[in-house]
């Protein structure tokens, strides 16, 4: 019996370390070197552009007279046709500016009176020739600036009274007229709000603005690494971050001439226009997106991940699996083209299924 105990024994410190020998021979195909395959596709060289969408022509609509927001016939998003009324603007003049305006035209009435006076005394002392063709010019001259001076003042009351007024052959009113056919973008006013005229000394107030919505372009700006690259014309992929799934297709019109520095960067502003819009996606104006302009395609290329390539000097490598354990990896020069910064398009050294190794992470201890 005891005899029988040993034999048992001896047999399983035997098969344990038969187990422990093969397992720790045979290789463990989730602990072993990973690779990455040479595989075949298509490579794009982009040049990235960053900024929004905007209308073409963004118009800011301001009044020429002073007052307040009597009538508002707009309202955000509005379609409106060039001319349509978007709000009124009801004068509110102070009690001093009223009286001083109705002075100034009661003044003025009177020194026309004098000078019609005066014109009519000259003008008979000229028929007895008793002054001369100057003199007579000359009160001529004083009656119609008197005239000219009577009907500004006219003017000046009309506008400040009812709000309208015609100057110079031209119709100035409180109703505020669309100056060009698109959508109301933003409402700046409510009913009640000041507004302060646009004048020569002043910008006014910005009532709202207004756009036409189906003439839209990309405004951004690309870094200088990348302008020298790009040129008037070549297309343009854009990336619109409220439908990331979409693409709208565009061709690149404007790259500035200067720089300018945007977060310790030098950049280039450019533009983008031309834009095919997919179906079901609507643009709207302060979107934000990015721009790949398209440098480069290479289509049906072998392609490798640029992470596994190493540049040493002039020579590009990659290392082949080893095909034993304990063997070092061989290093193999290959040749390469286009790079998207993800992926690198490999012209020689390699074929298509060829495999190499991932570069080896080391953990930060």
């Amino acid at each position: 019996m005891k005899k029988l105990l040993v034999i048992l024994i001896a047999l399983a410190l035997a098969g344990g370390g038969a187990y422990a020998y093969f397992s720790l021979s045979e290789p463990d195909p989730a602990k072993g070197p990973k690779t990455v395959a040479v595989s075949r596709g298509t490579i794009v060289e982009k040049a990235l552009a960053m900024g929004e969408i905007v209308p073409r022509h963004e118009v800011a609509v301001k009044s020429k007279i002073s007052g307040t927001v009597a009538r508002l016939f707009v309202e955000d998003g509005d379609p409106v046709r060039e001319g349509e009324p978007l709000l009124e603007v009801k004068p509110s003049p102070t009690p001093l500016e009223y009286a001083q305006a109705k002075r100034t035209l009661e003044m003025r009435l009177l020194v026309e009176e004098q000078r019609q006076a005066d014109l009519e005394r000259t003008k008979g002392l000229l028929e007895r020739g008793m002054v001369s063709q100057s003199e007579y010019d000359r009160a001529r001259e004083a009656f119609e600036q008197a005239s000219l001076q009577r009907r500004l003042a006219e003017e000046e009351l009309a506008i400040l009274d009812k709000g309208k007024a015609v100057v110079a052959g031209r119709a100035v009113e409180s109703l505020i007229l669309s100056p060009v056919a698109g959508s109301i973008l933003k409402l700046n006013v409510a009913v009640g709000d000041p507004v302060v005229p646009l004048t020569s000394y002043q910008p006014g107030t910005e009532l709202l603005t207004m756009a036409d919505m189906t003439d839209l372009l990309f405004k951004g700006t690309v870094d200088e690494i990348d302008v020298g690259k790009i040129r008037e014309g070549m297309p343009v992929e854009l990336k619109v971050g409220a439908f990331p799934d979409k693409l709208v297709q565009g061709v690149l019109s404007r790259i500035s001439l200067k720089s300018q520095k945007k977060d310790n960067a030098t950049v280039f502003e450019v533009e983008i226009t031309q834009l095919e819009v997919p179906e079901g996606m609507v643009l709207r104006a302060g979107y934000s997106a990015n721009a790949d302009v398209v440098i480069r395609r290479a289509a049906d290329v072998l392609l490798l991940p640029e992470r596994v390539v190493e540049f040493r000097g002039d020579s590009t490598l990659v290392r082949l699996p080893p095909l034993a354990l304990d063997a070092t990896p061989e290093e193999k020069p290959i040749q390469v083209g286009m790079s998207d910064g993800i992926s690198l398009e490999v012209k020689g050294g390699l074929q298509e299924g060829d495999v190499v190794l991932e570069k080896e992470v080391r953990e930060i201890k």
